[in-house]
């Protein structure tokens, strides 16, 4: 089953349990996937869903850390039951160390030796992590190993 037929089936489970804020979120992101499918003139395939999925999510996250800021943790809150919804569509993440390990592999294949060379390692890096692993996560990492 294709990634947008499965957030179609549950968003009819959903609706039929009455789960409003899964509804929601559903709703939410199958609209901008549609939206992005006009853009293209096409339909998308799962690893463009995908992308839609990661970007919803990384939305949250940065609505999270503004809410955080600001101490609304009632908002807070809201949006870490959003973003929990749209990791259920996402590959399992990678943990820092996991990372770590591929910038390495990666830094060192490509002869990077410091900082000038950080947009060409990031380049080489985020389709290997797309969906898997946060960009500002990878960024810090491959930061880390290029500076020491």
């Amino acid at each position: 089953m294709k990634l947008i037929e499965q957030i179609q089936e549950d968003l009819k489970r959903s609706m039929k349990a009455k789960d409003g804020n899964r509804v929601s979120v559903l709703r939410f992101l199958l609209s901008s996937i549609q939206n992005r499918q006009i853009q293209k003139k096409e339909a998308l395939d799962d690893e463009e869903v995908l992308t839609e999925i990661t970007s919803s999510a990384k939305r949250r996250r940065e609505s999270i850390e503004a809410f955080r800021a600001g101490e609304r943790m009632d908002l807070v809150e809201k949006e870490e039951a959003e973003l929990a919804i749209l990791q259920e569509y996402l590959p399992d993440q990678l943990n820092r160390d996991e990372i770590r390990d591929v910038v390495r592999e990666v830094v060192q294949s490509m002869g990077a030796t410091d900082m000038s060379d950080l947009g060409k390692v990031m380049k080489e890096l985020m389709p290997r992590f797309r969906g898997r692993a946060d960009g500002k996560v990878v960024n810090e990492v491959v930061r880390e190993v290029l500076s020491g």
